[in-house]
């Protein structure tokens, strides 16, 4: 039986004298795209920050693929995953392939697996191949995404964590990358999870979604059966305004 992508066990953190996670557990299944959905401070970004190491639990465990996080080996366990944030993230003083190939460059791959890779990713992402040498500042903001999008792929993880990676971008540019997102996924087979308040993105991208609100599981489960069967009114109501 496949081990789920990311298993919380009865975690709880805190920020000072909020607690922003309340002995929460949950599995997400691997191998699909899964959403967690809910309001600012319900808890969302705070879980992927866990996942990655760089926050760690008061109490309860994180497994990654079933193993526990190993906090003395966070370099080898971020390998596995990709992360990419709202707002791109890029470093400014290197250019966009300086960006995507560091990491692969500081594991030892040999220059022509690298160029393979990033040509492959720019397909995919439909960036203009002129576009690796430009820096940053000099990219719109759909071509920093992207960048940061193939950064977070360029060592093929077999998770790719998104937290709320589209939305700043305008609507025309956000629904282009969710196309190629779609089609990353088509082509490449890993577990995503994605943090998003946005529930018609959500439902467009994912196959499964974790409603969460203040700290808490609402409710979890394929999106048919969370849209045809919501929890409650407030589940309810973060479909308002999404199309049949």
């Amino acid at each position: 039986m496949t081990a789920p992508c990311l298993t919380f066990d009865a975690v709880t953190k805190v920020y000072g004298d909020k607690t922003v996670l309340h002995d929460l557990s949950l599995e997400l299944p691997a191998g699909l795209t899964v959403a967690m959905v809910g309001e600012s401070g319900s808890g969302k970004s705070t879980l992927l920050q866990l996942a990655n190491g760089l926050l760690r639990p008061e109490r309860g465990e994180v497994r990654v693929f079933g193993e526990p996080v190993d906090y003395a080996r966070l370099p080898e366990l971020r390998r596995s995953m990709g992360y990419a944030v709202q707002g791109a993230g890029l470093f400014p003083h290197l250019t966009a392939r300086e960006n995507i190939t560091l990491v692969a460059g500081l594991a030892g791959w040999p220059t022509g697996e690298i160029e393979a890779r990033l040509t492959l990713l720019f397909d995919l992402l439909e960036l203009e191949s002129a576009l690796a040498e430009r820096y940053p500042h000099t990219l719109s903001g759909g071509q920093q995404q992207r960048v940061s999008l193939c950064r977070a792929m360029m060592m093929n993880p077999p998770l790719l964590l998104l937290d709320e990676p589209f939305s700043a971008l305008d609507p025309i540019t956000r629904r282009a990358i969710h196309n190629e997102v779609l089609k990353l996924q088509a082509a490449e087979s890993r577990s995503i999870v994605m943090v998003t308040h946005d529930m018609a993105e959500a439902v467009k991208l994912a196959q499964h979604l974790v409603i969460l609100r203040e700290g808490r599981v609402v409710q979890e489960g394929s999106v048919d059966t969370v849209r045809g069967k919501p929890a409650d009114d407030y589940v309810s109501g973060l479909f308002a305004d999404v199309a049949a």
